[in-house]
């Protein structure tokens, strides 16, 4: 046995002694990156790096869910990302709606799909959609999983809901700009109904949240991982769990 495999469950212990219970984030965000540049560093296709990755999401959800988390999104798929190569697009989309379909059937996390769900291929939207539903009645972590996403489209789509909802009601447009305020978007956003995020990781040491639930994070404390996805670790996450309980939350005031 390597000394490292003897090392870092004292580490992760003496981590977790350090992290007060009380302060862990009720809602973390994380940008997945670095699959990319993971597969090319080993020297292996793409499609790799990305179901490594895919592989990554069920390990972490146990993590958070055993720190005490009560709801995580990860952002795996962008809409920026829709304009790659077709064929890795097409591949990676099959990856990710895999992944997601096997969450399902882990029946330990409720799931909503986050995202323009018109952005994306009807047979995969759907899959997506169905295996969603199917955790419905799973009385576990929420996890969203946000494909097809972007912090501007989705405030696009709120203020497009919003304005329908009013319309079908029988006001007019004069009528709901002069009453239309923060909470009327915020109840119109794909996460709706769940608290904003506390904390936001983003690994492969990229320093830029590139449009990641733009509106809900104004107050979110950010955590920078170097590792790229497909390397993060337990300790990782315990070490942004530390940083964020030791940090003072000022919420804008």
């Amino acid at each position: 046995m390597h000394v490292r495999d003897l090392l870092y469950p004292l580490y992760e212990r003496r981590l977790l002694s350090e992290i007060d219970r009380a302060r862990v984030p009720r809602h973390v965000g994380v940008i997945l990156d670095g699959n990319r540049r993971w597969a090319r560093g080993v020297g292996t296709p793409v499609a790799h790096g990305h179901r490594r990755g895919a592989d990554k999401i069920s390990e972490f959800l146990h993590w958070a869910q055993d720190a005490g988390v009560e709801v995580v999104t990860l952002w795996m798929l962008s809409t920026d990302n829709l304009q790659r190569d077709p064929d890795e697009v097409a591949e990676l989309l099959e990856i990710i709606t895999a992944a997601v379909e096997k969450l399902a059937q882990a029946r330990r996390w409720c799931l909503r799909v986050v995202g323009s769900a018109d952005l994306l291929p009807t047979a995969i939207a759907d899959r997506l959609a169905v295996a969603a539903a199917d955790t419905d009645d799973v009385d576990g972590m929420q996890v969203n999983v946000a494909i097809g996403y972007g912090g501007r489209h989705e405030i696009t789509d709120a203020v497009r809901s919003l304005l329908a909802e009013r319309a079908a009601a029988g006001q007019t447009i004069a009528e709901v700009a002069a009453e239309i305020g923060v909470d009327d978007i915020t109840e119109h956003l794909y996460t709706r109904g769940q608290p904003d995020p506390d904390l936001v990781i983003r690994t492969s040491g990229e320093q830029r949240l590139s449009g990641f639930l733009l509106w809900q994070s104004v107050h979110s404390e950010y955590y920078f991982c170097e590792a790229y996805w497909p390397d993060f670790r337990r300790l990782d996450l315990l070490r942004a769990l530390r940083d964020y309980a030791q940090r003072e939350r000022r919420l804008g005031r």
